[in-house]
């Protein structure tokens, strides 16, 4: 199962994009407060669907609690400020990756402790960065195509024809 963090998410609709993601590629989404919105925000439950009910997410009252509650784990940590590119990190059974809020990404203070476990998706000029609900897409399936995308459904169907 791969894990997704966010630390201290902003925007609802994002957080709720995240959750149907995590449902629908079986990962745990980790939120770390604060929180910029409620868990029970219209626009969050919007956005997740129906599907944030089936979402195994777990709540955390800071970094430190995360942390404190996950020994051992050592996230990889999406950045824009990253040398490394996504595709350039392995991501095992288990991974942790963490994204920063909206606003401010991941506290360099963070960043600046495991240099070598940033990445970053790289993007044309000045721009800042993605959505954060895109860039989570991003990095979870290329964690998944690593994994060769284990136990998920890899044919569709057609609903009144056939192949």
């Amino acid at each position: 199962m791969i894990n997704i963090v966010l630390l201290e998410p902003e925007i609802p609709a994002n957080t709720g994009n995240i959750g149907r993601t995590c449902v629908a590629t079986g990962s745990r989404l980790h939120l770390i407060e604060p929180l910029g919105f409620h868990l029970s925000e219209r626009n969050l439950k919007r956005a997740g669907m129906d599907y944030w009910n089936s979402l195994d997410v777990r709540r955390y009252s800071s970094y430190a609690d995360f942390l404190d509650r996950n020994p051992g784990v050592l996230p990889v940590f999406a950045t824009t400020k990253a040398k490394k590119l996504y595709t350039q990190m392995e991501y095992p059974q288990n991974c942790y990756i963490l994204f920063g809020k909206e606003s401010a990404g991941i506290p360099e203070e963070i960043l600046m402790e495991h240099p070598e476990r940033c990445v970053r998706i790289p993007m044309v000029g000045d721009t800042r960065s993605l959505n954060l609900s895109n860039s989570v897409c991003v990095i979870l399936y290329e964690a998944l195509r690593q994994q060769g995308f284990a136990g998920m459904q890899l044919e569709g169907q057609l609903h009144h024809h056939r192949w």
